[in-house]
């Protein structure tokens, strides 16, 4: 129970009398004043409503917000009760036509006209049963399917269906009993309705949306007229009961909290929250005020309005003589007996917690504020500051728990910085865990947060608490994880930042945690082999070689698997892991600094799998081989090893890196591959000169007779080479002078000056060598000489025919002609050459007039000789690689000169006079002939 004595009293409402509206002079108008008679009122639909006692009037009074005052006459007598509906235009009123006759229930559609007036839906008499009485109380519910009217003979009728209307409707009697009603009120919860009946005596609950409808006392006390009501949702829908002593609200099935408010209740009404009550001053039984409370006395009245949920007085004032309080267009009015209307505004929410701020902060009243705040629907930012200084007075006090908990309820707000300045002592640090915990469950910590919390943990050593904060789900909590794993790396918890990487899949981390602090080798290639393929490819590359330190063979192997055809081992399916892939294994390759041995089998195992794998892998792998060739001790080993490299470099792998291949055979004296390398670059001149080098005489002369075709020149070298030497070298300078005598590679004289500085090399080497050569040339001489006198003579019998055709006349003496061989007849066609045609013979078969049928392909032969010769004429580069290539350089200058190659060309542009163009044809003709003789 409340004692409303030490509840706060503020001015939350301001009072005003209505007043008319001004006139057109501007004059002060004067307050408005309702009709003398005037008892029974209600609010609603945009209008203040009421209704006059005065025998004879009978009149239901209108006043809209514009105060235009309208009335018709809805009864010959009087009005005894109103109730205006909140959503529909649906007046329900209660009076008397005739004297002694029952009080008539109407019903009024506001809408709707009829004669000017309201039009009036239903009429029926006011009566339970046949035992005439007086009407008490009146409620209707809303959805206009309920009515209660409750009676002075405690007696309740309930009208069930549409109360517009008497066809659709049900009256009975629900409630009987001995003490009258003095409240009624409806409840809808959901599609439960229940209707509160209080008495004089006791209150009961009737749940009307179950048949036979069951109900149940509340409580055995009941209260005057007009002092029960109906709370809104913010209490719940609580029936409210005003006794003398206290205030009581009750649900449909029990009885709720209570408030000692003393004094003699007149009016309850619920507004907004509030609490209305009227009251008087001096204190009188309600059971002897039940008929009186329309009260002819003229005491002063006190109205209170209560705010039950934040307990304290929202406004207190006396008025003379209150006929009710009525709630419209946002305000109260309250209707005093002289036919006054005083208007109660209340004050913005702003306003309110400006003009009782400072009352509570300087009495540090802050949970007051707190709530007052909040039921007026203060903003954040506002409450946010409410709490913040109430924080600062519990601080100031030295309660740091109690601190700490307003400014959490900053967060979002006020600057976290604030708070954490204030905690920062060693003493106070749970309070400041407590904070930064809820800084991040609300996802506004920052990275530097996230350290400081995690520092207050790991200095409290409250290793549960660091657990369940790294442990709960991302969309509880929200912070840097990268941050938290830092701080915790720091701080020595390995196992908490592990999992935290593990968890948000920060690689980098989890594997650097592992291999630099833990040492946790075999974890770490176990992580890796689940990652995803690009992510496991980096961490290999970055943390291979200590991996390859501590761990080889099974870093070896994951590597294998990595370059070949890589899936994680997770089992984890997703977008391309069905689909294995494969690393460039030509990369890993630095990994294996120190570890020959597993290099040798990665490199091994990588040529057999792959043999399309990177150049690289050959190139080390031949090094490798090469390296363990040079160094082994063991002859038989050594073999295996010789022939594991020289089959290397016969697979044909290092054709686009020879350079590299010979360096490396070069560098460990692989005598095999250097010359099966030189052997395949066709180095012919390197074979020679190595052999040289070694003084193997046999191997010089098989390199000249293998590659002497291919490279001409290696038989000289030899010769050069053996007559350097001052040793016997008789047989092989005479093997060396044998093939130059066959090939003719090079002139005697050179021979001989090459000989002369061997002193071992007499004249007796290269005797048989000059003899040959010198027959040779004298054979040669001789048949220069012959085939010159021939074609003198060759020359000179064609010079004679030349200048016989041209002195003397031609005789054609052929009797037959050329082509079909049948005696010549006229008419018929000769050359120059001597071929004679007929002439039908001649048309049918010659190509051309000019030319003789039978010599013409010969001819052809000839020109085209000749064009291939002017085509060639200017290739001076074919010219000099022939010259240069030649044995015989004199043959290819004078096989040039044959072709023209020197000639001066001259172009004919005239024919000479006296000259046909038969004639000229002949000539020429024979002049090619002449040519092609001498060029042969």
């Amino acid at each position: 129970m409340a004692a409303y004595l030490q509840w706060r009293r503020f001015v939350f409402f301001d009072r005003e009398t209505v007043r008319e509206p001004s006139g057109p002079d501007g004059a002060g108008a004067k307050p408005f004043a309702l009709p003398p008679g005037i008892a029974v009122c209600d609010s609603g639909r945009g209008s203040l409503v009421f209704g006059d006692i005065l025998c004879g009037a009978g009149q239901i009074w209108f006043l809209p917000r514009s105060l235009q005052l309208s009335s018709f006459q809805a009864y010959k007598l009087r009005v005894t009760h109103l109730y205006q509906l909140k959503q529909h235009s649906i007046l329900v009123s209660i009076g008397e036509d005739e004297e002694g006759i029952n009080p008539l229930v109407k019903v009024w559609n506001l809408e709707k006209r009829d004669g000017g007036n309201p039009l009036c839906t239903r009429i029926f008499p006011a009566i339970p049963g046949n035992k005439p009485t007086v009407v008490s109380c009146l409620t209707v519910h809303e959805n206009l399917n309920f009515m209660a009217i409750g009676f002075a003979d405690g007696s309740v009728v309930l009208t069930k269906g549409d109360i517009t209307r008497d066809r659709h409707s049900k009256t009975q009697i629900l409630h009987e009993g001995s003490y009258p009603i003095t409240g009624l009120a409806f409840r809808q919860s959901g599609k439960t309705t229940h209707l509160f009946v209080v008495t004089t005596e006791n209150i009961q609950s009737y749940m009307l949306s179950v048949k036979d409808y069951p109900h149940l006392e509340l409580d055995t006390h009941g209260c005057g007229l007009r002092c029960s009501s109906l709370s809104d949702p913010s209490q719940d829908l609580q029936f409210i009961v005003a006794g003398n002593e206290c205030v009581y609200l009750y649900q449909p099935d029990e009885r709720g909290p209570c408030f000692a408010f003393e004094g003699q209740k007149l009016i309850v009404h619920w507004y907004r929250g509030y609490l209305i009550i009227v009251s008087k001053d001096r204190k009188a039984s309600p059971k002897s005020e039940f008929a009186g409370n329309e009260a002819q006395n003229s005491d002063k009245q006190v109205l209170n309005i209560y705010d039950l949920c934040n307990k304290f007085i929202a406004y207190s004032s006396v008025f003379d003589d209150i006929v009710d309080v009525l709630a419209e267009w946002g305000s109260l009015y309250v209707l005093t007996r002289d036919g006054k209307i005083h208007i109660l505004q209340e004050k913005d929410t702003q306003t309110k917690l400006e003009a009782c701020k400072f009352m509570l902060f300087r009495k540090n009243l802050f949970e007051m504020a707190i709530n007052l705040a909040k039921s007026h629907h203060l903003d954040s930012d506002g409450l946010s500051e409410i709490f913040r200084q109430y924080g600062d007075h519990l601080y100031n006090k030295g309660n740091h728990d109690g601190a700490i908990q307003q400014y959490i309820r900053t967060i979002g707000k006020l600057e976290p910085s604030y708070v954490i300045r204030k905690f920062l002592d060693a003493q106070r640090i749970h309070n400041l865990t407590a904070y930064l915990q809820m800084l991040h469950l609300q996802s506004l910590a920052n990275a530097d947060h996230t350290t400081l919390l995690l520092n207050c943990y790991t200095k409290l050593k409250d290793s549960s608490k660091l657990e369940e904060f790294i442990k709960t789900s991302e969309s509880e909590v929200h912070f840097d994880v990268e941050t938290a794993i830092k701080v915790l790396r720091q701080a020595g918890y390995y196992s908490h930042a592990v999992y935290l990487a593990e968890k948000h899949e920060h690689h980098e981390w989890y594997l650097k945690i592992q291999l630099e602090d833990i040492k946790n080798y075999q974890e770490a290639l176990h992580y890796i082999g689940k990652l995803p393929f690009e992510q496991a490819e980096s961490n290999m590359k970055r943390y291979g070689k200590i991996l390859m330190h501590h761990a080889p063979n099974e870093t070896t192997e994951l590597l294998k698997i990595l370059c070949t055809d890589y899936r994680p081992s997770g089992g984890s399916e997703g977008p391309g892991m069905l689909e294995g892939k494969k690393a460039n294994s030509e990369e890993f390759i630095p990994v294996f600094a120190n570890n020959s041995r597993e290099l040798k089998a990665f490199l091994e195992h990588m040529t057999e799998v792959q043999a399309d794998s990177p150049q690289g892998v050959y190139d080390t792998l031949l090094e490798l081989r090469l390296q363990n060739w040079a160094h082994e001790q063991d002859q038989q080993i050594k073999e295996k090893l010789h022939n594991e490299a020289f089959t290397l470099l016969k697979s044909g792998r290092f054709r686009t890196v020879f350079d590299k291949a010979l360096v490396l055979c070069q560098m460990h004296n692989f005598k095999d591959g250097v010359l099966y390398l030189y052997e395949q670059g066709k180095l012919f001149q390197q074979i020679m000169h190595y052999h040289m080098q070694n003084e193997q005489y046999k191997k010089v002369i098989e390199v000249c007779e293998l590659y002497g075709d291919q490279e001409a020149c290696l038989w000289e070298q030899a010769l050069s080479y053996f007559a350097r030497k001052e040793e016997n070298c008789k047989e092989y300078i005479a093997a060396v002078l044998k093939h130059i005598e066959n090939k003719n590679l090079m002139p005697p004289l050179l021979v001989v000056q090459t000989l002369a500085h061997n002193s071992t090399a007499t004249l007796s080497v290269i005797k048989d060598y000059l003899v040959n050569k010198l027959q040779k040339q004298s054979r040669q001489i001789e048949q220069d000489e012959q085939r010159i006198q021939k074609y003198r003579e060759e020359t000179m019998r064609i010079r004679l025919e030349i200048e016989e055709l041209k002195a003397s006349p031609k005789i054609f003496q052929k009797t037959k002609c050329s082509i079909c061989t049948s005696a010549l007849e006229l008419p018929s066609v000769h050359f120059l050459c001597g071929h004679s045609f007929h002439q039908h013979c001649f048309e049918s078969y010659s190509e051309s007039d000019s030319e003789c049928p039978t010599c013409m392909p010969e001819n052809r032969k000839v020109m085209d000789m000749i064009r291939a010769q002017e085509q060639k004429r200017d290739l001076h580069d074919q010219f000099q690689h022939q010259l240069k290539c030649s044995n015989d350089g004199f043959s290819v200058v004078a096989d040039y000169f044959g072709r023209g190659v020197f000639n001066k060309l001259t172009l004919i542009t005239d024919l000479p006079s006296g000259k046909t163009a038969t004639t000229i044809e002949a000539g020429l003709q024979r002049e090619l002939l002449i040519h092609t003789k001498r060029s042969t």
